[in-house]
C-alpha cells in the first residue's frame, strides 16, 4: 500500500471547512475528475469520475470522527483507495487542512490507467495538490461574510 500526505491551510474557522468537505454534491468543484457526485444511505456517496476519457462509478464509505476534525473515506469496489482529511485549528479564522491517502498502485493503474511506478505518484501528488488548491479557493470564495 502506497501512501501519500499534503497539507494546506485555508483562512475560514474549521465549522467551514468541515461543512465544505461534507457537501459530496460539490465535489465536482475542486476534485479532478469527479464529474458527479451525491450522498445516499446516510454515510454512502456515489461518485461518478472521467479520468482519461473513461468514465467510472465509485461507491464510497465516509465515516466522521474526532469532533468534527476527521473523515475518513474508502472506495467499496476494487480500486481499493481510502483517505482520511483532518482539519486543525490554527486560530479562530484559519484550519490546517491535512490529506492522506493510502492506494495500491496496481489497483489504481487497473481502474485509472495510466503511468506506473514513480510516474504514477507524481501523477497522484500533482492531482491532490491541485484538489486542495482548489478546496482552499472554494472555501474562502463561499466563506459567510462577517455580520451577513
Amino acid at each position: 500500500m502506497s501512501r501519500l500526505e499534503e497539507q494546506i491551510d485555508v483562512d475560514v474557522p474549521i465549522q467551514v471547512a468541515w461543512e465544505q468537505l461534507h457537501r459530496v454534491q460539490d465535489y465536482p468543484r475542486f476534485v479532478d475528475g469527479v464529474l458527479h457526485a451525491h450522498t445516499h444511505g446516510g454515510s454512502r456517496a456515489h461518485l461518478d469520475i472521467e479520468v482519461e476519457g473513461t468514465e467510472r462509478a465509485f461507491e464510497t464509505e465516509i465515516t466522521d470522527r474526532g469532533q468534527n476534525q476527521v473523515m475518513t473515506w474508502q472506495t467499496m469496489d476494487s480500486a481499493h483507495l481510502k483517505g482520511t482529511f483532518a482539519l486543525l485549528p490554527l486560530d479562530a479564522g484559519s484550519t490546517r487542512v491535512q490529506i492522506r491517502v493510502e492506494y495500491e498502485p496496481d489497483a489504481v493503474r487497473e481502474a485509472f490507467g495510466g503511468p506506473h511506478g514513480f510516474a504514477q505518484v507524481s501523477a497522484i501528488e500533482r492531482t491532490v495538490r491541485a484538489d486542495l488548491e482548489q478546496f482552499k479557493q472554494l472555501v474562502e470564495e463561499e466563506r459567510p461574510m462577517p455580520g451577513g
